[in-house]
């Protein structure tokens, strides 16, 4: 099983760029992040006339908004991270596809350590954290994908120095984070390669991409029984440098039967 997550950044603004990279790398489940949709906005029909099975998970106002796409149906969809019966904002999405649960998340910004969006962002991670050791417990074989808003170590920025203490890169956020891999969590990523300075998002200012200014924050998360059949993880950086794309690159992971 092919599993890759994209921060897209608006789907109805990509979605011929999401298409063609689909039938060019053929992954079996792409998770996604910002559709910035409600559910009857998404082009489901286009995605659908290509034999792709969705799970949607939009939010008023063109904000946020989770789905899966999957080759296989989706079965046991839950939208929603648990714990949080007044958070109304469209973040998390699970489903199994032949027999791995798998999950979209974007986890929120944060805006900035100021800001009263940042302490949402760590109870969010409270939250996921608390959810994500049910996963464990209850699916032998899950994923967990998406846009996570943290650079887990010094390796995974473009400035480790200069970004300390700032948003993505801030210390709280790199706590919990750690917390999640202590926990028995494995970043695919990381763990094929351990010594990689790779990036999957760059600012969309002029000079950014081509100064090689970004953060590792697209992350696919693995149970100990997935990681076993982990061949590869990488991302297609190769999608930042064309005309019209999100800030975020397709992250993925190869795992084999």
């Amino acid at each position: 099983m092919r599993v890759a997550t994209w921060n897209v950044n608006s789907i109805r603004k990509r979605q011929e760029i999401v298409l063609a990279w689909l039938k060019r790398t053929g992954p079996d489940v792409l998770l996604l992040q910002e559709t910035k949709v409600q559910d009857d906005g998404f082009p489901r029909l286009l995605f659908e006339a290509e034999g792709w099975h969705l799970a949607l998970h939009g939010q008023k106002g063109g904000r946020n908004g989770v789905a899966i796409l999957a080759r296989a149906p989706i079965e046991g969809v839950c939208l929603g991270l648990p714990g949080g019966d007044a958070d109304d904002q469209a973040r998390w999405i699970e489903g199994t596809v032949n027999g791995t649960r798998v999950v979209s998340v974007y986890v929120p910004n944060g805006t900035g350590v100021d800001s009263p969006n940042f302490p949402y962002k760590l109870a969010f991670f409270d939250r996921m954290s608390s959810h994500m050791a049910d996963l464990r417990r209850t699916h032998e074989r899950a994923v967990v994908g998406g846009d996570f808003n943290v650079a887990p170590e010094p390796l995974d920025v473009n400035d480790p120095v200069g970004s300390e203490g700032h948003i993505c890169f801030h210390p709280d956020e790199r706590r919990r984070m750690r917390a999640l891999l202590n926990a028995g969590w494995y970043d695919a990523f990381r763990s094929a390669h351990p010594n990689a300075k790779r990036f999957s998002w760059w600012d969309l200012r002029a000079g950014s991409f081509e100064r090689d200014e970004g953060l590792r924050i697209d992350h696919l998360l693995l149970t100990p029984a997935a990681l076993d059949r982990l061949d590869d993880a990488g991302m297609d950086r190769d999608e930042r440098a064309k005309r019209g794309v999100s800030d975020h690159v397709p992250v993925w992971a190869a795992l084999g039967d």
